[in-house]
């Protein structure tokens, strides 16, 4: 029998707290109130912030406020320099149209100039100014099914591509390919081309989170590239109807691209960072992750992007629901999760990042750059719009790929004093799985889970305003997202992937 002073000790060592007394839970949950969203939506959403777009100083005014929250209640500085913040480097450059060319070779009647602002336009601008050549292999089929291929043959080719990739997922493998250029079908009207090109002429913001180097990539209009692959023997628009994936060399073709880009200025986006220690001296070495946006799309019109257009006076795309509302979601749950007592066994980080709307920026760097080990990192909660739609339902995606999705429903069931029902993703055409912060985890390893609303008619719009969240629902499902990082933080096993989500998601397999 063990000693009771003994005893007693051990129950008073921190480790030994295994669970949150019910006042401590219910004090934190009681804290996520409509009213609190309301405010702080309202704050992050007010035209004086016009539209967060990355970057730009109204950003770094929100992240300096959400760093604020987060000092407020006691977590740790999770960024640069022991700050709330974490900073990434954003080149604005420029094509220079007069010394960049495209030239085919082989097959018959010689060679085949191309002309920049006719014929082609780059597809974008990960890559520094030089040359680029290669044998030409034309990539038909699906890019995200199975491949009956000999890939590592791709690597220095230049690839064109029938079907454009889809998503970020299979634009990541597509680039582990390794190929020297990718030339992607263009079909556009001749006016949309014209806008096009003039678009590109300007000055342009570099993806951050892609290492700069090849491949190149270039746009040929379908009326250019379909000549061309007939010289050798294919057809562009049998290519782009196969169903089944197919890398045919064009014997004897080449092309080699000459592409002139200039720096013209350098800027910094912020991601914000806090964390909450875990109590267990052991667990607390392992992480659970809330990340939400925190940027939208700017100003309507040239200043601004993603396609948001003023709508009579109004041209500042608020970004209420978009992600205004899932970053308040992760610093309401930040101010619950500090109240907690004793803390969680694992430790929590409170992560709100910039850059989705140009391609997953900040929370690629944050990835990559994670102040903590990513192996450390085992859940991923991302909220991205819950401010709208349904009273009683959530959409949370990525559930059936790992047994967090059965531990959402247990822990949903467990409190239907929330009326809030999980579903599973109901628009899978739509690719959302690859279109939020979550999956910069999800390729790393990490199991997620996505929740989101679904859009609206006021989605990228400067109607996306405040006043139209429904902070009642969205309270409550911060309430369900703190009931389940608690019930991850605190159990005993880390989540456990679906080994064929795993193999297609993870490993590209």
């Amino acid at each position: 029998m063990r000693h009771p002073l003994r005893l007693l000790a051990l129950l008073l060592l921190p480790g030994a707290l295994t669970a949150q007394s019910p006042a401590s839970v219910q004090q934190a949950v009681q804290s996520i109130t409509p009213e609190d969203i309301r405010r702080r939506v309202g704050i992050i959403a007010h035209d004086s912030m016009r539209g967060r777009d990355t970057p730009s100083p109204e950003l770094d005014k929100v992240a300096a406020y959400i760093a604020g929250e987060f000092r407020r209640l006691g977590l740790k500085p999770g960024g640069d320099n022991g700050t709330f913040l974490q900073r990434y480097p954003i080149d604005r450059v420029q094509f220079v149209p007069e010394s960049s060319s495209a030239v085919v070779r082989g097959g018959t009647g010689g060679d085949i100039p191309l002309t920049y602002g006719t014929d082609f336009v780059f597809g974008d601008n990960a890559f520094p100014s030089g040359e680029y050549a290669g044998d030409l292999v034309l990539i038909s089929g699906p890019l995200g099914g199975e491949l009956r291929a000999d890939t590592a043959a791709l690597a220095g080719k230049v690839l064109v591509l029938a079907a454009n990739p889809r998503n970020r997922g299979e634009r990541q493998r597509v680039l582990a390919w390794r190929p020297a250029a990718l030339v992607l079908a263009v079909t556009m009207t001749d006016s949309i081309w014209t806008q096009r090109v003039a678009r590109m002429a300007g000055a342009q913001l570099r993806d951050p989170s892609r290492t700069v180097g090849p491949p190149a990539v270039i746009g040929i209009r379908a009326g250019s590239l379909q000549p061309i692959l007939a010289r050798f023997g294919a057809d562009l628009g049998a290519a782009q109807s196969a169903t089944a994936f197919e890398a045919k060399p064009l014997a004897g073709g080449s092309l080699r691209v000459r592409a002139h880009i200039r720096t013209v200025e350098r800027n910094w986006a912020p991601n914000t960072v806090g964390i909450l220690e875990g109590s267990d001296p052991r667990l607390k070495n392992e992480y659970v992750v809330y990340s939400a946006h925190m940027d939208h799309v700017g100003v309507a019109g040239p200043a601004g992007s993603g396609g948001c257009r003023a709508q009579g006076a109004d041209s500042i795309c608020n970004g209420a629901d978009d992600d205004a509302s899932g970053t308040v979601a992760v610093v309401e749950a930040a101010e619950a999760f500090a109240m907690l007592d004793p803390r969680p066994k694992r430790s929590i980080i409170f992560l709100t990042v910039s850059g989705e709307e140009k391609g997953l920026w900040g929370s690629a760097y944050f990835a990559d750059h994670s102040p903590v080990p990513v192996a450390a990192i085992i859940a991923n909660v991302n909220i991205d719009m819950v401010g709208r739609n349904w009273k009683d339902t959530i959409v949370v995606i990525g559930k059936e790929h790992s047994d967090l999705g059965a531990t959402l429903n247990r822990v949903a069931a467990a409190h239907p004093e929330l009326n809030m029902r999980p579903i599973d993703d109901i628009w899978p055409q739509e690719n959302f799985y690859f279109r939020s912060d979550h999956f910069n985890f999800a390729r790393k390893g990490v199991p997620i889970l996505f929740f989101f609303s679904g859009t609206h008619p006021d989605y990228h719009r400067t109607s996306d305003s405040a006043d139209k969240i429904d902070a009642e629902k969205e309270a409550r499902i911060v309430r369900l997202v703190l009931y389940l990082g608690l019930d991850v933080a605190n159990a005993a096993e880390r989540p456990k992937w679906n080994p064929d989500s795993y193999k297609r998601i993870v490993t590209g397999n």
